[in-house]
């Protein structure tokens, strides 16, 4: 079942025949979730404790919520679970149903360790029990080295379908992947694609093969995918349609996920990932000039849209029973596209309007395709203020870090690159299904449809979002943020206007014809004066 050739005919199979639609079924979604008993791995990422808080409050009579969690330095997986529970994104869930906390349980464990790290009782507590498994944990970042990839996103899904095949009770396994799993195709269909080397050898080979080599290996390996997460996620899909045949499988497949559109709370942020330290690099100032293109589509998708639609599928892959396993995509490129001119023009004009505390200079970004005319504006805007405001910072005693802070900003720009400077079309024939096959009450309930998504609104909450729930800004303290944004302006203008003077009667000394020029620019300006004085007196 590994090989290369069956995965191919397999990815031929898939995609040859379109699922049935079915046209009504009985067991609804909330009668399906009633006395249910899930298990969740990644539930304190971003994903994860917006769908526990979406689970209990949509579908209170939900029996018992597993969760993996694992011990930190300073906190046991209790008082973790207890700061989870006391999160502000949950204050509306605690004022309907205060001891949702009571069908919360804590399952020590770490998706990087054999067996998820889960102790024999746990596991006896989940195998008879466990009906419902949702598998969201996974390394986001993009610049992981490609063994600590495959290690959390690949060999943790086979590990969890070890798992899966000794729960007594199970249901639906609903695993979620990326949107840019196949990112190297301009088009995507809903299919598990074939990979080009087979992940079963390539985990093989991590036992013998040392981390220099394995580096070097790197980028032959990537072919065409732009860092290591699309491409374990890839791998992970293709570990989980091959080792788990038999199980009840479904795959999420989100692009970016952004702040939340309309619950639990609009423009609800936990992380600095993709968008979210964009607005901030840009709002504070900071960030001016990255690479991408202005007419790409900037396709990330509102939090609570993709939790939606893995509660969704979960509840269609048990009652329907398909027999395959069904990907979703769900993207807003292919039926609500926004450029990222157009979010960059919504974004500064507010960021202008409602500016963030204490900024570096005053809001702007641009796009710039051309690779040397970005590394120009790189230089000319980031690194010379960078380096001038750092010998400041050596002047007055303060250890100096403008210079590492944009160290890291653009190798955190370098990677969304590709995404910024590249657009996609999926295919949504499974979520259209799905849609059809709900009731409008549970469309309404659970909305998966992008298209009602009003994208100036939505960018303004994500930006209040970051200000709010990332940086703690109050928003009493906009007016004196309005009021330093005009300080920088008239310093900028001050700055322009010296620089300006300066250079030009440096030409005034060497010519004659600029010189001219500027005694005749300066009586021009003291005529419109006079012209001007002498109006004001007349009507007066």
């Amino acid at each position: 079942m590994g090989s290369q050739g069956t995965l191919q005919e397999m990815s031929d199979m898939m995609s040859a025949t379109h699922p049935k639609m079915v046209d009504s079924i009985d067991l609804s979604v909330l009668e399906f979730y009633r006395g249910k008993k899930i298990f969740i791995t990644g539930a304190t990422g971003f994903v994860g404790k917006v769908l526990i808080e979406k689970l209990f409050r949509s579908c209170p009579e939900i029996d018992k919520i597993y969760f993996l969690i694992r011990p930190k330095k300073t906190q046991d997986i209790y008082e973790r679970t207890n700061e989870l529970i006391q999160s502000q994104l949950y204050d509306k869930l605690r004022k309907d149903c205060p001891n949702f906390g009571d069908k919360l349980h804590p399952i020590n464990g770490d998706i990087s360790l054999p067996g998820l790290g889960i102790s024999s009782e746990d596991l006896k507590l989940l195998q008879e029990n466990v009906q419902i498994v949702f598998h969201s944990a996974a390394t986001v970042r993009f610049d992981e080295s490609l063994r600590v990839a495959l290690q959390l996103n690949v060999l943790a899904v086979r590990e969890l379908i070890v798992l899966a095949k000794t729960l007594r009770k199970l249901q639906v396994l609903v695993h979620v992947s990326t949107a840019y799993a196949n990112c190297e195709r301009p088009f995507i269909e809903e299919v598990v694609y074939p990979p080009t080397v087979d992940p079963h050898k390539l985990i093989d080979a991590l036992e013998w093969m040392d981390d220099e080599m394995l580096e070097i290996l790197t980028p032959k390996l990537l072919k065409g995918k732009p860092n290591t997460y699309t491409y374990t996620k890839h791998l992970a899909e293709n570990i989980l349609v091959t080792e788990g045949v038999g199980l009840p499988l479904a795959i999420v497949r989100p692009s970016i996920i952004g702040a939340a559109w309309k619950e639990p709370l609009p423009g609800w942020i936990d992380n600095y990932n993709g968008p979210s330290g964009l607005y901030i690099a840009a709002g504070k100032g900071v960030l001016r000039t990255m690479k991408g293109d202005y007419n790409a589509v900037a396709d990330f998708i509102p939090v609570d849209i993709p939790v939606n639609l893995m509660i969704c599928v979960a509840w269609y892959t048990a009652v329907a029973k398909p027999k395959r396993t069904l990907v979703y995509h769900s993207t807003t490129g292919g039926t609500n596209p926004f450029t990222w001119g157009e979010m960059r023009h919504v974004a500064l004009k507010f960021l202008k309007h409602t500016p963030m505390d204490a900024c570096f200079r005053r809001p702007y970004l641009d796009f710039r395709t051309n690779s040397y005319l970005h590394d120009y504006y790189m230089f000319v805007s980031h690194l010379l203020p960078a380096y001038a405001m750092d010998v400041f910072y050596r002047i007055i005693g303060k250890k100096p870090r403008m210079v590492r802070i944009y160290n890291r900003l653009h190798r955190t720009m370098s990677i969304m690159a590709f995404f910024t400077s590249n657009s996609w079309e999926w295919s949504y024939n499974n979520t259209d299904m799905l849609i059809n096959a709900m009731s409008p009450e549970e469309r309404k309930m659970f909305y998966l449809d992008p298209r009602p998504l009003h994208w100036p609104t939505y960018i303004e909450n994500y930006i209040l979002g970051t200000k709010k729930y990332l940086l703690k800004e109050d928003m009493v303290d906009v007016p004196a943020a309005r009021a330093h944004l005009k300080k920088l302006r008239n310093i900028r203008y001050t700055f322009n206007t010296v620089l300006f003077v300066v250079l030009w009667r440096g030409l005034i000394a060497r010519s004659e014809i600029a010189r001219n020029l500027w005694y005749l620019i300066v009586s021009l300006v003291f005529k419109f004066v006079r012209f001007f004085r002498i109006t004001s007196t007349m009507q007066r």
